[in-house]
């Protein structure tokens, strides 16, 4: 038996996994996933012995059906539902707004509404921030003038020398008697233990984010937190691309230049920032937080009248809220669609929105970078590019470096600032969050930065691209099959 099995063991290796695949296919077929992802998993199942299966069971596990935790306390706490309430429109002040914004805006507003109950407030200040030596100058300005607390959560955090610059603020603040709480996520982050032996000593409550320890390596892997929020005291919010990294930051002696946005918010949107942290805190950890404290009040004078509206989405969520978001937003233009992305992966539904509304008639332009800091995603992009441009799209390659801004500007109305790439991970894997501006002046502003970043980029010639090598379309094509599991 020995000696059969020894002689045989390819073989039967081989049958163990195909008995699996053939398993797992009617698994995969059952749960009636979107077809493209769907025949993605199934294509790697069949093709790639072993390899497929580990592709499935590290990514292909769907938990908006079976959500990774529940909305506990925190989503619960009467006092937030209180904070929200005291946002909800009458009826009449529905219809004002309606009229005021325009129908687009009223139908996405309604869409966020009903998706995740997330409010739209007006009292708010919002700059937008280019670049990471812009936001962190100003970052650590609040972080230092902390009072009461300071929430801060990454999908990067390393500990060079700018973050060890942030890092040493928040030890200090917490020595001062500032409450501090840090999220930062397990894979996407790189942080010595000596420097969390710091934090928790100087009084950081510090948690990674599910962490991957090699024993316990299951498709928690996959799921991970990309989102980057900052509150201090409940007044002051952050959110946006910029990770906590030197490269980030063009001040630093770094190998190419970083191009990315951020956004800086003072009013009452913070609240919607500070609801959002809360809930994954109160996943991340075993502490009873006093959500009366932490949940700020509106406020009754105005900062500015910048209506904001914040929305998260990721495996916790029952919808897929920031993609359905922008969908509704590139359904509602007339005029204009300027996208700035690092990763221009669409799903059928984005694909099909700006497609048509090319061919509608309506100026549509992509920004994304020359030069991709990932071989299959930048090759897994350029297949769309053909599809892009016979539509009338014109896409445009930033070539003064690596450009890494998440932003969408529709029709001098609508804006989009946040950590969500047009890609299937952002839209169906990973936790997310982006504010959505309707305000003429803020889309004024960005359209005027995304003119003035075109100065930096290469036009696609059509001809050209359709001439280009056949090997290079191979790889373009091979590495869209595999879309849905970048």
């Amino acid at each position: 038996m020995y000696a059969y099995i020894k002689e045989n063991l390819w073989q039967i290796l081989l049958g163990i996994n195909y008995i699996l695949v053939i398993f797992f296919s009617i698994f995969i077929v059952l749960k009636n996933s979107h077809p493209i992802r769907t025949l993605s998993y199934l294509f790697a199942l069949a093709a790639l012995p072993f390899l497929g299966l580990l592709v499935y069971y590290f990514f292909g596990q769907d938990y908006r059906k079976h959500k990774i935790f529940e909305k506990k306390s925190v989503i619960d706490s009467a006092k937030l539902k209180e904070w929200r309430e005291s946002f909800e429109f009458t009826h009449k002040e529905n219809k004002e707004f309606e009229e005021e914004f325009g129908e687009g805006v009223f139908k996405i507003y309604k869409l966020l509404q009903n998706n995740e109950k997330a409010v739209v407030t007006f009292n708010n200040k919002a700059d937008i921030l280019i670049n990471g030596e812009q936001k962190f100058k100003i970052l650590l300005k609040d972080l230092k003038a902390a009072e009461s607390h300071i929430h801060m959560e990454y999908f990067i955090i390393v500990d060079d020398e700018l973050g060890k610059q942030i890092l040493d603020v928040l030890c200090e603040k917490a020595k001062e008697g500032v409450e501090i709480r840090l999220i930062y996520d397990d894979v996407g982050s790189s942080i010595s233990s000596k420097i969390k032996r710091r934090l928790t000593e100087s009084g950081v409550e510090h948690h990674a984010f599910m962490p991957v320890i090699f024993t316990r390596f299951t498709s928690k892997f996959n799921y991970r937190d990309h989102r980057k929020i900052v509150v201090v005291d409940g007044k002051v919010g952050y959110v946006g691309g910029i990770n906590l990294e030197k490269k980030y930051d063009n001040s630093f002696k770094n190998k190419f230049f970083w191009r990315d946005t951020h956004l800086r918010l003072e009013g009452d949107a913070v609240g919607s920032l500070q609801s959002t942290f809360l809930l994954n805190w109160d996943f991340v950890s075993d502490s009873k937080l006093d959500i009366k404290k932490l949940i700020p009040k509106p406020l009754k004078e105005a900062k500015s009248t910048t209506a904001v509206q914040i929305v998260s989405s990721g495996p916790d969520t029952d919808w897929a809220s920031i993609m359905e978001a922008l969908f509704s937003a590139i359904n509602s233009a007339n005029d204009y669609i300027y996208v700035t992305s690092p990763y221009l992966i669409p799903n059928a539904e984005i694909l099909a929105a700006l497609t048509t509304a090319s061919r509608s008639g309506v100026e549509v332009k992509f920004i994304i970078p020359k030069d991709s800091d990932s071989w299959a995603a930048k090759y897994a992009t350029d297949s769309y590019i053909e599809q892009f441009l016979d539509s009338g799209i014109e896409v445009y390659r930033y070539t003064k470096g690596f450009v890494h801004a998440k932003t969408i500007v529709i029709d001098d109305n609508i804006s989009s600032i946040g950590t969500a790439n047009l890609d299937y991970r952002s839209f169906s894997i990973n936790f997310e969050i982006n504010a959505m501006l309707y305000d003429a002046k803020i889309s004024s502003k960005m359209k005027k930065i995304f003119i003035e970043d075109l100065k930096d980029c290469e036009i696609i010639d059509v001809e050209r691209w359709k001439n280009r090598p056949l090997s290079k379309k191979l790889k373009e094509s091979f590495n869209r099959l595999w879309a849905p599991l970048l």
